[in-house]
Parts: C-alpha cells; sequence; structure tokens
C-alpha cells in the first residue's frame, strides 16, 4: 500500500512538473547588443565598460546645494510618487493576503433560542458552531497567486523608482532652464541699455549730417524689440517657476537659484553596457515585473483544469437542542475532505487559459519594446551632448568675430566711411542672436547630461 502511495505522488509530481505549473519565471533572452549609438562613430559601433554613471548618487551629479534642495524638496512631496508609494503598499498588502491563503479559515456562527407550548416553561437552546476550511494546494493555485503577487509588488516598486528618477530630472531641468533664461535675461538687458545709448548717438549724428532720419527710427526700432524680448524672457521665467513649483506640490513662488556659469556637472560620461539597462531602469524592471505576473497568471490558468482539495472541520458545544441549560453542554465534532475536480465549466477555464497565454504574449512585447526605448533615450542623450558641445565651440568662435564685426562697423560708421547704419544695426542684431544661442547651447548640453542620467536609471540612489 505504500508503494502504491509513493508511486502516485511520483506520477503526480511528474505530470504537474510537465505542464509547467510549478515552474518559476525566468527572464526572456534579450539581444542587448547595439542598443547604444555612438554619436561619433560611422560604424555607430560604442566602445563601453561596466562603469555607470547611473551608480553614482543624484547629489554627486546634481553639486549645486540650491538644485539639492528642490530634489529633496520634490521627493518628500511630489504628488505623483507619493501616489506611487501608496501603490506599493496596496501591492503589499496583496502579497500579504496571498500568504495568507495557505492558512486554514475559521468562522464562529452562535446561534440561540427559546420554545415553549401551553404557555409552559420556556426551553432554551444555543450552539456555538466553530467552522475551519483549509484548501490544500496540491495543484499550485495558491503557489502561483502568491508568485504573481509577489511580481506586482516588484512592479509596483519599479515603478516608484520610475517616478523618482523622473521627478529627478525634471526639477535638474527646470532648475537649469531657469539659470539659462535668468542669463539670457540678463545679456538682452544689458543689449537694451547699450542700444539706447545708440540712439542718442545716431540723433548726434543726425545732427552732424552723418545718418539721416531713417538711421534714427530704425535704431529706436531695434532698441523697443530688445525690450519687448525682455517682457517675453521675464514671462518665461515666471512659468518655468510655476512648473517648477507644481513638481515641488506648492503655490506658485519665486525660486531661489545659483548662476549658469557657476554649474559643475560630470564631463565624463560613463554610459556602461548596454545590459545593465535591465537592472538599472526602472522602467524596463516594472516591465519585466509585469511579464512575470502574467507568467504566474497562465499558470494559475493551467492549476484551474486540475482538482481542488478541500478539508473541511467544524466543532463546537450544544446542549443538545432539548436539555436545561443548567446541564453541562455537549460537544460536538465533523471533519470531512472533499476533492473537486472540474468537468464542464462552459469553455470558461480554456477560454481564461487563452486570454492568459496572450496577455503574457503582450507584457513580453511591451517588455522588449521597453528595452528598446531606453537604449534609444541613451543614445538621444549621447547625442544631444555631442552636438551641444560642437555647437559651443563654433559659437565662441562666432561671438568672436561679431563683436569684431560690431566694433568695426561702429567705427568706420563715426570716420564717416561708407559704412551705412543698417551695418552696424545688422551686426548688432547678430551678436546678440548669437550671444543668446551660446547660452541655449550651454543649456542644452547640461540637459544632455540630466536625461542620460535618466536614461541610464540614475536617480533612485
Amino acid at each position: 500500500m505504500k508503494k502504491n502511495i509513493l508511486l502516485y505522488t511520483v506520477c503526480i509530481a511528474a505530470f504537474l512538473s510537465s505542464c509547467n505549473i510549478y515552474k518559476e519565471y525566468h527572464t526572456p533572452e534579450m539581444d542587448a547588443r547595439g542598443l547604444y549609438r555612438d554619436p561619433v562613430s560611422v560604424s555607430d559601433t560604442l566602445v563601453a565598460d561596466t562603469v555607470n554613471m547611473a551608480d553614482l548618487p543624484w547629489e554627486e551629479v546634481f553639486t549645486d546645494s540650491q538644485l539639492q534642495s528642490l530634489i529633496r524638496l520634490g521627493l518628500e512631496r511630489n504628488t505623483d510618487l507619493q501616489t506611487a508609494m501608496l501603490r506599493v503598499k496596496e501591492a503589499q498588502a496583496s502579497l500579504m493576503s496571498s500568504r495568507l491563503a495557505y492558512l486554514p479559515s475559521l468562522g464562529l456562527s452562535p446561534q440561540g433560542g427559546v420554545s415553549s407550548f401551553d404557555k409552559g416553561k420556556g426551553n432554551w437552546t444555543y450552539s456555538l458552531p466553530v467552522v475551519a476550511s483549509w484548501e490544500i494546494d496540491l495543484f499550485g493555485k495558491l503557489l502561483n497567486t502568491k508568485r504573481a503577487a509577489k511580481a506586482a509588488l516588484m512592479q509596483s516598486e519599479a515603478y516608484q523608482q520610475a517616478v523618482q528618477t523622473q521627478v529627478v530630472a525634471a526639477i535638474a531641468n527646470y532648475y537649469y532652464m531657469l539659470l539659462m533664461l535668468d542669463k539670457q535675461l540678463k545679456v538682452t538687458e544689458e543689449t537694451a541699455l547699450l542700444w539706447e545709448k545708440n540712439i542718442e548717438t545716431m540723433k548726434a549724428m543726425k545732427i552732424g549730417a552723418m545718418v539721416n532720419e531713417a538711421g534714427v527710427v530704425q535704431s529706436e526700432a531695434n532698441y523697443y524689440m530688445v525690450v519687448a524680448s525682455v517682457s517675453d524672457l521675464k514671462n518665461q521665467i515666471r512659468e518655468t517657476e510655476n512648473a517648477l513649483c507644481m513638481l515641488l506640490r506648492q503655490a506658485p513662488r519665486r525660486i531661489e537659484r545659483g548662476r549658469l556659469e557657476e554649474q559643475r556637472l560630470p564631463e565624463v560620461l560613463n554610459v556602461g553596457i548596454p545590459v545593465q539597462l535591465l537592472s538599472n531602469r526602472p522602467d524596463v524592471r516594472a516591465a519585466e515585473m509585469a511579464l512575470a505576473g502574467t507568467f504566474y497568471n497562465a499558470n494559475q490558468a493551467r492549476a484551474a483544469f486540475y482538482p481542488q482539495l478541500t478539508i473541511s472541520a467544524s466543532g463546537g458545544w450544544t446542549n443538545d437542542a432539548g436539555s436545561t441549560i443548567i446541564n453541562p453542554a455537549k460537544m460536538i465534532a465533523s471533519a470531512v475532505g472533499s476533492l473537486t475536480q472540474p468537468l464542464f465549466n462552459r469553455g470558461a477555464n480554456l477560454a481564461r487559459l487563452r486570454i492568459a497565454k496572450a496577455q503574457q504574449e503582450e507584457a513580453l512585447l511591451s517588455f522588449e519594446q521597453s528595452l528598446l526605448n531606453a537604449g534609444s533615450d541613451v543614445s538621444d542623450a549621447l547625442s544631444q551632448y555631442q552636438s551641444a558641445s560642437d555647437k559651443l565651440v563654433q559659437r565662441a568662435k562666432q561671438i568672436s568675430a561679431l563683436e569684431k564685426s560690431v566694433e568695426y562697423t561702429q567705427e568706420l560708421l563715426m570716420l564717416g566711411s561708407s559704412t551705412t547704419y543698417l551695418e552696424v544695426l545688422t551686426a548688432q542684431q547678430s551678436l546678440l542672436s548669437a550671444q543668446l544661442s551660446g547660452i541655449s547651447d550651454e543649456f542644452q548640453r547640461m540637459q544632455a547630461v540630466v536625461n542620460l542620467y535618466h536614461a541610464l536609471g540614475g536617480g533612485v540612489r
């Protein structure tokens, strides 16, 4: 008899294993090679090692003390991040519930009553039954439910980390944008003062018959154009401050900040190797945990085809419905085991399995796409950094040449040469445009560092 029981047990275990009901999820093989493009190589092959700037704490990347204070405030108060934290708590509760499903359920149903005949003395009856039910997880239903709940928890945790990295990057980008606008405003205001003086110079030259009224009017028009630009920049600054305050879950206010030229960001951008995105990028991990959840949901759907073993027991006390309350109560007890095998469920179990398999395939596609998106984000940030760096070099040469152009044309105009006031005004406009573009190039390079840090999964630590 014992040999038969052992044989049955081995056969059942082998059968269940062949159906993959107890199988654990494993990361599918992914070819992560070539996810990054080299922004300067013709072959697009980026030579990298395992050193990764995403491993740096955000305090070491963003060293500005005022920016650090804003990031800390954002991590404490940001609405999206707080919501993500609450979702983690929900997932933790679900996991605890799935773990407690292994324990028996207990219920107490006290009952009592009184009856009498022909106005006689009433007879009291009572019973205190305790009912227990315990589902034996013979076919992996509860196990896969618990594993799916754990995957959901890990997905929620990864989502929280993804939101955190987004908050850190968004605050840094808004902060650097404010510094850019501040510097552009300063340059524009200084230019407005110079051009206002130019109007007086042009008026004096008109008296000396060196220029005509058209030159004076054109100088005034250029001055008012710059003054209007000052108003636009001030408005952009306020809007950017308001947007940053929304990230901090605060009412709009002025943001205390440093200066653009004081900022120091990493010069060496270590991107690591593409396969590190699987562990560093929270959104990629979240997509994988969603895939793991669908894997275990499919196992649950398979388990529904097999019998459900439940052991039920009840016990309690009663006065036997006829004894007086004075008599000692009697104890009753019973136990029963049931094995329920689904035979015909109108195709519901088969439909659930097909749905679960389709959802698993969808999750796999989403996981693969999230990895491709991560690689694209890294490539875009590298390209942006290289482009901004190249433009800064050329922009410095352009500004230097235009400064000389303004100086020379002004001197020639004062000397009464063939140079016209239009050449002077054109040189001044070109210089202002180049100066503002140079400041924008500085911001774009800083933004590229922020975006690369975020694309690699930085900001969690």
